[in-house]
């Protein structure tokens, strides 16, 4: 039998449909994602910890659930919207359907909902919260007034912490696709780099694209001290995705202070690039609806090329805040917002956008080389 499922926003919009995952309510911030693949990766990067996914491809699930698509252990949406649920799923990967896997983490969802209006909506008002809801009746206005209350508790929230790992630990595991560095199967002996990787909520396509890149992966905490992780003795520091607004990771900001005045390689991606700028003293804005999708046009600023990108961030560096010594390398061609910053007097750079994003562009690959090179350099002189 059918059950149902009431999704209600912020601003009084409700939508009336079908519950596809565990019954209850759940809360939490709707953005919407356009791209056409990729949701197992999607609802597993824990960057949409706190969010409700809304996802504007129609027909979502045909290709089922494995265990190496997983950015992460878990689910870390908060829900799933979608416009119909595939009947069927159908990959030679395939282990179980979209449906079970929802059931098993125990996810909210709801489908059978115009996600295009629903789209618009979020568009026009920009990213609110909301409420899935599967109870048959429910009070409207009492949901409305815990929505309310949501967004005061979640104001300046460290998202972080809640998510990053406890303890420290080792990464050596490569890509198992075709877009694997191809440099990985050469018989000539390679520089092993050792990279320090700060967890925001680290998906695990990084650790592998790194991995790839003849590194060898320390994992450790957010709020791990700089002279702790320098015990380490690495060649580089990596600065993690993660979810929520950088601002309130006070301990990590102070942490990437430390790193720029040795000078010692940083890279970093969407939360990590933010944490970066701040670090720098730049100021960090809150976009209307954000970033979310894998066919993002981002242009290189030196060589004028284009790559397609994914991207997934609610935050944007403030381009009025920059200091005289941070240069713009990437703009997004859609808003013009900052997609990629270095420092002029520092080993240090970073890009707001996924170069890892699987499935998605890989335009944006050549970045974790970029990595290789910087420590290279510094390593020779």
């Amino acid at each position: 039998m059918e059950k149902s499922a009431t999704l209600i926003l912020k601003d009084g919009n409700v939508f009336y449909g079908k519950s596809i995952g565990v019954q209850g309510e759940t809360y939490g911030e709707v953005v919407f994602n356009t791209s056409m693949t990729g949701y197992q990766e999607i609802l597993t990067d824990p960057s949409y910890s706190n969010q409700i996914i809304t996802f504007t491809s129609p027909h979502i699930g045909n290709v089922g659930i494995n265990k190496y698509d997983q950015e992460s252990s878990m689910i870390h949406a908060k829900g799933l919207i979608i416009k119909e649920l595939s009947k069927i799923y159908s990959n030679y990967r395939s282990q179980t359907s979209l449906s079970k896997y929802l059931f098993d983490q125990k996810i909210i969802a709801i489908s059978n909902i115009d996600t295009r209006k629903l789209t618009r909506i979020l568009r026009i008002t920009g990213s609110q919260y909301g409420c899935i809801i599967t109870k048959k009746i429910c009070d409207i206005k009492n949901i409305l007034n815990k929505i309310e209350k949501l967004k005061f508790t979640t104001k300046n929230q460290d998202l972080v912490k809640n998510i990053s790992t406890k303890k420290i630990y080792t990464w050596n595991k490569k890509s198992i696709n075709i877009y694997s560095n191809r440099t990985q199967h050469t018989k000539t002996k390679q520089k092993i780099w050792h990279v320090i990787v700060y967890d925001f909520g680290i998906k695990q396509n990084i650790l592998r694209m790194l991995t790839d890149r003849h590194c060898y992966l320390t994992v450790i905490p957010a709020n791990t001290p700089a002279e702790k992780a320098l015990e380490l003795l690495p060649d580089g520091i990596f600065l993690s995705n993660g979810p929520g607004d950088p601002r309130p990771c006070k301990y990590a900001i102070q942490t990437i202070n430390m790193f720029l005045k040795i000078n010692i390689p940083i890279f970093g991606i969407c939360l990590g690039h933010q944490l970066l700028a701040l670090a720098s003293g730049a100021e960090i804005t809150k976009m209307k609806f954000g970033h979310h999708g894998g066919n993002h046009p981002v242009q290189e600023i030196q060589s004028k090329n284009v790559i397609i990108t994914s991207q997934n961030h609610n935050f944007t560096v403030n381009p009025k805040s920059l200091s005289k010594n941070m240069k713009i390398t990437h703009i997004s061609l859609f808003d013009g917002t900052i997609q990629g910053l270095c420092r002029t007097d520092k080993n240090a750079f970073s890009f707001q956008g996924h170069p890892e994003a699987s499935p998605g562009p890989h335009d944006a690959m050549k970045l974790f080389d970029q990595f290789i090179t910087l420590m290279k350099n510094t390593h020779v002189s």
